[in-house]
């Protein structure tokens, strides 16, 4: 199983993470050429090797029309994060974007199907955020243009580093988010920022001695998109370590450190419990119903789906059943009862046993295609990856059935 650690002792940014990531890349410079040309917009990205306070690492900078995105405020909030945000630092661009126009630019990119979806599904957690605290609506959140331009290239770096390395799960401390006040358009606000404090609502995070803001916007989106539980002390013996380095030099060491571990030998099979989410409904329309499953997938639900039921006074209704980690079950209880026309939600807990499981990657006619092996209680599975398989049978205009099979079944499956 493959397990990443994120160590946010000094929070977490964008550049942070596409740091200590990039560093688990054996080949650093075929991977920044690489992302130089999906076609972000006017975006340079370059990498080199740094320290903090003696703890070398990887920096990444992202320039856009060779300028690089920082705030002159120590604190500094990032300008790409605030509806129509006139910032005083270097950059005096007056041009706004909407978060359809950056879902624009992203379809635009030269990257897969999978990364294409995940890093628009960030940034409208970012923006969701956003419009939650200053009380627009998500249509209305303006973004800075050259802020813009490097968060998406945060987000979608970061993305597509996490594709490649493919872990079967990530794990994070608990946050640092910084103390004082940080700067902004709007004035000056307390640390956490109010849409960074948005975005870790779940999220374990404290307070320390270092003034200014070391979470961004940025940083927390990411890691609650991805981080699969938040942890203190994993069990860990890690192969490899990453170290992506922060802009600022700070009385400790602004690094982020990745910890990567890969065992596949020692699989067996494991148990957990997870909680299932119920409710009944009887006066939503089908669309209504997938989109709240949609809303509850992309939140980090393990498993949504729908049976159909009879109700009292002999109505037809609809079953909706959503699978998710214990901790998550309040988060989750919220977008139901928001999304949803029910006034009540049941909870249910269960101990489940599970085939661990792990990825290789096979070479097929059609490109590669990862191949998912499961493990446990005497028993071996392997099928290919759903998303490989459907973006290279698109790819390649022909049937979903003649990828999977070339993957599964190699030379064999083309006589």
């Amino acid at each position: 199983m493959k397990t990443l650690y994120l160590e946010c002792k000094m929070g977490a940014s964008g550049d942070m993470l596409l740091g200590a990531l990039l560093d688990l890349i054996p080949d650093k410079d075929r991977w920044i050429q690489k992302f130089n040309q999906i076609g972000i917009p006017h975006m340079e990205a370059a990498w080199e090797t740094a320290s903090r306070c003696g703890i070398s690492g990887t920096h990444v900078s992202i320039s856009i029309q060779g300028q690089e995105e920082r705030s002159e405020d120590l604190p500094g909030f990032p300008p790409s994060l605030l509806p129509h945000d006139h910032s005083q630092g270097r950059h005096t661009h007056h041009h706004h974007s909407t978060l359809q126009s950056v879902h624009q630019i992203i379809d635009a990119l030269e990257i897969s199907e999978h990364v294409r979806e995940k890093a628009k599904s960030v940034y409208r957690t970012l923006a969701e955020a956003e419009a939650a605290v200053h009380g627009h609506p998500v249509e209305k959140i303006h973004f800075h243009e050259v802020g813009e331009l490097d968060a998406i290239a945060d987000i979608v770096g970061t993305c597509m580093l996490l594709d490649e390395l493919a872990p079967d799960q990530i794990l994070a401390s608990p946050v640092h988010v910084g103390s004082g006040q940080v700067r902004c358009a709007h004035g000056i606000l307390p640390v956490p920022a109010p849409a960074t404090a948005r975005l870790l609502q779940g999220i374990p995070f404290y307070s320390g001695t270092i003034s200014g803001e070391l979470c961004t916007p940025t940083g927390a989106a990411l890691l609650r998109s991805f981080v699969d539980r938040f942890t203190e002390h994993p069990v860990i013996q890690y192969e490899r370590m990453g170290c992506g380095l922060g802009t600022r030099e700070l009385e400790a060491a602004n690094v982020l450190r990745a910890f990567w571990q890969e065992d596949t030998a020692a699989l067996h099979h494991s148990s957990q419990t997870i909680a299932e989410l119920r409710c009944s409904l009887d006066d939503m329309s089908a669309e209504a119903i997938g989109y709240a499953q949609e809303i509850l997938l992309n939140a980090g639900a393990l498993d949504v789906y729908t049976a159909a039921i009879q109700m009292k006074k002999n109505r037809p209704g609809t079953l909706l059943c959503v699978s998710c980690r214990p901790e998550q079950t309040e988060e989750m209880a919220r977008l139901i009862l928001t999304h949803t026309t029910t006034a009540g939600v049941r909870r249910l807990l269960y101990d489940r046993y599970t085939l661990d499981y792990y990825f290789t990657e096979t070479e097929t006619p059609y490109g590669k295609i990862r191949l998912k092996h499961y493990q446990g209680y005497g028993i071996e599975k392997i099928k290919p990856e759903y998303q490989d398989v459907a973006d290279a049978a698109k790819k390649a205009k022909i049937p979903y059935e003649t990828v999977f099979n070339a993957a599964l079944y190699g030379e064999n499956a083309l006589k």
